[in-house]
This record gives structure tokens, sequence and C-alpha cells, in this order.
């Protein structure tokens, strides 16, 4: 029960679910989607009862950290975009700004049920600020992946040794 904690006596705050329990994907924002006529919409009876979305995508790994990078180098990481839905769907990047010096590469284009596609993230490692922040310098940024369905946000850390 969650009223009484593992000792059986009483909880003082309430027990606080996982967003992944509460029906919802960490780091997304939901879109207001209108329905497609012309999309290729399953109907099976084992969808018929659903009442979950049946579309949308999922990152794996979830977050890219990079740890520390030496300045001037060019670092690149591999992250997949799953589409777990039972209909096509197709997505886009919105670039990181240059000063991060982050870049995605990927190809655009639908994805099928259950494939995937592979998202290169790509870091050259520069210090933007003037002063001196004690030998390293912090870069985070949320990439924004649009879908038809929601926005998801992939944070991307890393620390770069001037």
């Amino acid at each position: 029960s969650l009223l009484v904690n593992a000792a059986g006596q009483p909880r003082k705050e309430k027990v606080k679910l996982p967003s992944s329990l509460q029906g919802r994907k960490p780091n997304s924002i939901p879109n207001k989607k209108v329905e497609d006529p012309v999309a290729g919409n399953v109907n099976t009876s084992s969808l018929a009862t659903t009442r979950q979305h049946r579309s949308g995508f999922h990152l794996i790994p979830p977050r890219v950290i990079l740890g520390v990078l030496k300045e001037g180098c060019t670092y690149a990481a591999t992250v997949i975009l799953k589409n777990v839905g039972v209909n096509f769907s197709r997505f886009r990047v919105k670039q990181p700004p240059l000063h991060t010096g982050l870049r995605v590469m990927y190809t655009p284009g639908p994805v099928a049920a259950g494939l995937q596609v592979e998202l290169e993230i790509e870091i050259f490692a520069m210090v933007t600020g003037g002063e001196d922040a004690g030998g390293l310098e912090e870069v985070s940024h949320d990439i924004e992946i649009l879908t038809e369905t929601e926005t998801l946000l992939l944070p991307v850390r890393a620390n770069i040794l001037c």
C-alpha cells in the first residue's frame, strides 16, 4: 500500500510516482495534434480497447553526458530514436545554436512502426567565455526533436577543459 512505509507505519508525505507509471514520458512536451484523415492508421481488434497513445518515439539513451572534453577537438555520440507506435511517423530536429558547438546529423524521412533512426550528436569543444572558470567550462543544451505528437528534449552535457 502507498499509505504505509516498509516498516508498516503511516507515511508522512505522499509517494511520488515516476513519470513512466503516470503515463507520460520525461523530457517531452505534448503537441496539440489534429487527426490527419489520410495518415495510415491501424485499426485491429487488439488496439480497439486501448486508450493509450499509439504513436511516439523513445530516445535511447534519454540524455547525452560527454564528460570532460579537450578544447579544439571534435567529439561525437550516437542516439537512437525509436518509433514505438503502430503507425509510421515523421520527425525533425531543431539544430542547436552555433555558439554551443553542437550539431545533429540524421537522415530525414518517415520512420516505420518498430524501426529506429540514428542521430549523430557532434560537438566541437570550444570555450566561449572570456573569463577563466577554473579550467573548465560547462556546455549544457537541450536539443529539440519535433515529432507529430510531441516535442522531445534531449539534454546534452559536457565540460570543456580550457
